[in-house]
């Protein structure tokens, strides 16, 4: 099934800008962000608080928190807790080999849902901002689907179905709006219905929100684990290597 991934993934491509809205449509948007979005946001700031505290000490830019007993200064900061994976054995059976499965196919899924999140913010505001309307905002639009194109379908040709989908599900998580909903509001509803038949072929749905409490439970983990900065020693501990490198150019990131 691995050269009819490329259907999948080329739909993953366009999801990469599928967020892209107009002006109108922004405001409506940001409002159905689900709270796993916020959840993500907030996250996401405390790593960025973690990240400063961890950073060489400048006497110049801050001061240290101390407190004063019987006369003693006592200088006092906060680090975060390292945490450290164990070399596991391997393990048997179908729930861990799924398991292993999914836990392989998001290192290489998740990257590329970081694109789309970072391509649809910058999309939305240029289209905001420059207020692109008609012929301008499809020549902005094909634009971007040309370059994303070019950069990304050989490496996605390489890629399984498996993984294909679980773009889509993490795009999902991203953007805050099923696949279905994205490339409908991108391009029309007929194009929608079209890839959805096509996911439909290979035992997908479109329409299908991101369930972090339900069946994608044990992928919202691992959305977290990564958040922490410990995804590459979980994925050694299971593994016994590193995690494969998935080759995002830096303006990407």
């Amino acid at each position: 099934m691995r050269g009819n991934s490329i259907i999948f993934l080329l739909a993953a491509a366009i999801l990469l800008a599928g967020g892209i809205c107009t002006p109108d449509a922004e405001a409506q948007s940001k409002k159905r962000k689900s709270s796993v979005i916020r959840a993500m946001e907030q996250a996401k700031l405390a790593a960025e608080a973690d990240r400063k505290a961890a950073s060489t000490y400048s006497p110049e830019t801050e001061v240290m928190k101390y407190i004063i007993e019987n006369g003693d200064t006592i200088y006092v900061d906060e680090i975060r807790a390292a945490r450290v994976w164990e070399k596991l054995p391997r393990q048997k059976g179908k729930d861990w080999r799924k398991y292993y499965r999914l836990v392989h196919n998001f290192s290489k899924a998740y990257p590329y849902a970081l694109v789309a999140r970072k391509l649809v913010m910058e999309a939305d505001s240029t289209i905001a901002a420059d207020k692109l309307k008609g012929a301008k905002r499809e020549k902005y639009i094909n634009s971007v689907q040309k370059e994303l194109f070019d950069v990304f379908e050989g490496q996605m040709r390489n890629l399984t179905v498996s993984q294909g989908a679980l773009i889509m599900k993490l795009v999902d998580r991203e953007v805050g709006k099923s696949s279905y909903n994205i490339i409908k509001g991108y391009k029309s509803g007929l194009t929608a219905g079209f890839w959805q038949g096509v996911a439909k072929m290979f035992g997908s749905d479109l329409k299908k929100p991101y369930d972090p409490e339900g069946e994608d439970m044990n992928t919202e983990e691992l959305v977290q684990i990564w958040e922490a900065g410990d995804f590459p020693a979980f994925y050694w501990s299971l593994f016994w290597q590193d995690p494969p490198e998935v080759p995002i150019p830096e303006k990407y990131l």
